[in-house]
């Protein structure tokens, strides 16, 4: 068949990706290579293409996740470095931007609103407000959400009170730019990835840097350099280099989060000897010993012992505590103790929000979609034509957003084989599924955000796995008309699918 008539109107795409982040990027990409006769069009709120790496501007902000899987499949990682800080990540991003022609797609400053989705003309019709608050009307006939899993206009308020606090109080996601933290007193209320990254990299200037968190958290510490990706590009072409250290970045991911599942006792004996190694054999780790098991939350990674590092100078320490009260000049904890502060830094984790906090609907009917399934972790159950992208937790974003990116590839080069503009999982009312906690991971902002999640059922294909190395191999083998996913033409009833056009994948 040949292409799709180009509309004559400007605004009307075959895909709109909400979002210039690692997820929009990446899926412009694919779209570049494997439908290229596909029109598409990027709409970013802010200013920059980055999502994440563009918002967050505090002090070290790096990744936590090794670059060789937080690339993508199609684009070598080339940096020394496999534990990279965001303006690396920002130029691997704008790199391909560039490379690929794909910056002019870009509308920068346009939000998205509400999107709903019309059976008569099988399009998604768009609302968006510029930044001088201009609404905006479009349409697209697949929506392509890469628009992140937190909110970025508020992050999560533990509720504290600053009472007679008079220094200042800061969060990781509204970083000043003009911050002036030397030879102060710091105080980083949190445990996880943020406050790992923060406390080594403000100790340098800072008088003292103290990470007061109330669990501990599981440390992982490696080498900010991959010695073996980095000998193997000495030796081996670019794209092979990176491909072999990509899967066996991959394989060992796998295999350390299961074997903190079935053996986590060996694995804490294993965490601890880490942090002796550079801590001394008689440190106490009761500040690196949590309640749970290791993978029961996120693993936090510190590059290149720098944590330790600092710690060991006497530039930081880790309390672990409650807080009583904020008083001037720092804060008092339940035991009574005091901690000097003349910056409270609160990295007490994200707010998460679902669909970029677009309000979607379906013929002017309002969608909620903690009542739809996942379906293969890409789509929700009786939406059509509409993808988005939900990192895994025990491993790289990037990994799903590539298998989900070329999954509706190959869904938009079918129906367009056969001739249709409509592809809908389609669950009856009467499923029987059999639901499933939708995370299996203790973390508070993951229990804080449950009741705004889609569903999750027992069986696949309606849930979004954990399973990268299963799904890799599902996405790409099982065949997209699996018959669940429903093929329709425009202003036809749901009750009168398509008749197959072209040969089934």
């Amino acid at each position: 068949m040949g292409e799709r008539p180009a509309s004559n109107r400007a605004t009307d795409f075959d895909v709109l990706i909400v979002g210039a982040g690692i997820s929009g990027i990446g899926m412009a990409a694919h779209m570049k290579e494997k439908v290229p006769g596909h029109s598409f069009a990027i709409v970013e709120r802010r200013k920059n293409l980055g999502g994440t790496w563009d918002l967050f501007r505090y002090p070290g902000i790096r990744s936590d996740s090794d670059m060789h899987t937080l690339g993508f499949d199609f684009e070598p990682w080339k940096h020394e470095k496999s534990i990279a800080d965001a303006p690396a990540i920002l130029d691997y991003l704008g790199t391909i931007a560039d490379e690929r022609d794909i910056r002019r797609h870009i509308r920068f400053g346009h939000k998205v609103i509400s999107a709903d989705w019309q059976n008569s003309d099988a399009r998604w019709h768009v609302t968006l407000e510029t930044p001088d608050g201009e609404r905006k009307k479009l349409t697209a006939n697949w929506l392509y959400l890469g628009s992140g899993y937190y909110d970025y206009d508020e992050p999560y308020d533990p509720g504290f009170d600053f009472g007679e606090f008079t220094g200042q109080v800061i969060h990781p996601q509204f970083w000043p730019e003009d911050l002036d933290y030397t030879g102060k007193n710091v105080v980083v209320i949190g445990s996880g990835a943020t406050a790992v990254t923060i406390v080594p990299s403000m100790a340098d200037k800072a008088a003292k840097v103290t990470m007061l968190q109330r669990t501990p958290t599981w440390m992982f510490s490696r080498p900010a350099k991959d010695g073996i990706a980095n000998f193997l590009r000495k030796v081996l072409p670019e794209k092979t280099a990176y491909k072999i250290t990509r899967w066996k970045n991959i394989k060992l991911q796998d295999v350390s989060f299961k074997r903190a599942r079935t053996k986590p006792e060996k694995v804490k004996q294993f965490l601890h000897k880490r942090i002796m190694k550079i801590m001394g054999k008689d440190y106490d780790l009761a500040p690196f010993t949590p309640p749970y098991d290791p993978w029961d939350q996120r693993l936090c990674l510190v590059p290149d012992d720098d944590l330790f590092e600092a710690m060991k100078s006497g530039k930081a320490e880790v309390v672990t505590g409650r807080i009583k009260a904020f008083e001037k000049g720092g804060v008092r904890l339940e035991d009574e103790s005091f901690l000097p502060a003349d910056i409270v830094v609160t990295a007490t984790g994200l707010k998460l929000a679902v669909a970029g906090k677009i309000k979607l609907s379906q013929e002017g009917e309002p969608v909620d979609l903690a009542q739809r399934f996942y379906y293969k972790g890409c789509m929700f159950s009786n939406l059509p034509n509409l993808a988005v992208v939900f990192g895994y937790l025990n491993a790289s974003w990037t990994l799903r957003a590539d298998i989900n990116s070329d999954y509706v590839c190959r869904v938009l080069d079918l129906t367009k084989r056969m001739g249709v503009d409509i592809a809908v999982p389609t669950l009856p009312e009467n499923h029987g599924l059999e639901e499933d906690d939708i995370f299996d991971f203790s973390s508070g902002y993951i229990q804080r955000s449950k009741h705004i999640m889609p569903k999750n059922a027992v069986s696949y294909p309606w849930r979004l796995n954990q399973e990268y190395v299963l799904d890799r191999k599902r996405m790409a083998s099982d065949p997209v008309d699996d018959g669940i996913l429903t093929f329709y033409r425009a202003g036809a009833e749901v009750t009168e699918p398509a008749k197959k056009m072209a040969p089934a994948e």
